[in-house]
């Protein structure tokens, strides 16, 4: 059995440490965000951090998900005073619920406020693939995946839901 891996990428105008109501609003959204997703069907897991406090994604201990990565052009700070970056690496049973999750409901309404949170980089935010069952992906999986994105567009090793690929490689679409 296949399950979709999706990572997730963005930079935060001001760091997670910033005590501003925005910046509030954001974690706020994003913990109802994680919980109304991970009821979702077809949610399989998230990675999780020991702990979880904020802005401690470089120190934590990720166990299986690996050690805490970022693509090349995150450039602001990597301390718990400085990290200004909201990052997500999940699993999936299939394109359809995790575009579903992504796309309608509570996440939507984030998503449509991203550019509140979030700086417009020129870099995809998100990159998904198909990683066999029982197979936990990295953190460095998803930085590898999302910048071959970047350089080389959709394909199969790494797509996007708006140009998907189904698990044989074939282009497909989300139902």
């Amino acid at each position: 059995m296949l399950h979709l891996a999706l990572y997730t990428f963005g930079v935060l105008k001001s760091p997670l440490a910033d005590p501003s109501p925005l910046t509030r609003e954001f974690y706020d959204t994003g913990e109802a965000v994680y919980r109304r997703i991970s009821q979702h069907p077809g949610y399989v897991a998230r990675a999780e951090a020991a702990g979880g406090d904020k802005g401690m994604l470089f120190e934590a201990d990720w166990g299986a998900w690996g050690e805490f990565a970022v693509p090349a052009w995150y450039g602001k700070g990597r301390t718990v005073e400085t990290t200004a970056l909201a990052a997500t690496l999940s699993l999936w049973t299939d394109l359809s619920p995790a575009f579903d999750a992504i796309y309608t409901g509570l996440h939507r309404e984030a998503l449509n406020r991203r550019y509140d949170w979030f700086e417009r980089t020129g870099h995809p935010s998100h990159a998904c693939w198909w990683v066999s069952g029982g197979v936990i992906p990295t953190w460095q999986d998803g930085v590898s995946r999302l910048e071959h994105l970047h350089d080389r567009g959709s394909a199969p090793h790494a797509f996007t839901f708006h140009h998907p690929f189904a698990p044989d490689g074939s282009a497909t679409r989300v139902r």
